[in-house]
């Protein structure tokens, strides 16, 4: 187990017993708590995540390698996915305290609306279909 999932299940296990001696009218502020550490530390993972994917992409360019686009692997797409999933739940849980439906909505709305643009990026032809083949391509 890694030692920062650690810390995260000590600062769970904090802010349960934190609850049960302070009791239910403090809970939504714990949870709330809770979530921004939660949040915290996904983002600091994406953004280390990031710089280190800039990095090689700038490596990459300054050889004279293949363009950002083409190193695209299906691994970092399917990471993109998770991770916006994870951001999901608390967004959820918010958008839901404070709008109720429509605030879930428009969470997922947001997810989804990323996700649709990671994935225009990744593959053009979903915004314009699929490319005619001219009488030029067929010789």
């Amino acid at each position: 187990m890694d030692t920062r999932d650690t810390d995260l299940k000590k600062e769970l296990d904090a802010t349960l017993q934190t609850r049960r001696e302070l009791g239910e009218e403090y809970e939504s502020a714990l949870v709330d708590s809770f979530l921004e550490k939660v949040d915290q530390r996904i983002d600091s993972a994406v953004e280390r995540r990031v710089r280190r994917q800039l990095a090689e992409q700038q490596m990459a360019a300054a050889r004279g390698a293949r363009s950002p686009r083409a190193t695209d692997s299906w691994g970092e797409r399917f990471g993109f996915g998770v991770v916006s999933l994870i951001l999901a739940v608390p967004l959820s849980a918010i958008g839901g305290a404070f709008a109720g439906f429509s605030g879930v909505l428009a969470a997922w709305l947001g997810v989804v609306g990323v996700n649709f643009v990671q994935a225009a990026r990744s593959n053009p032809e979903l915004l314009s279909g699929p490319r005619r083949r001219s009488s030029r391509d067929t010789d």
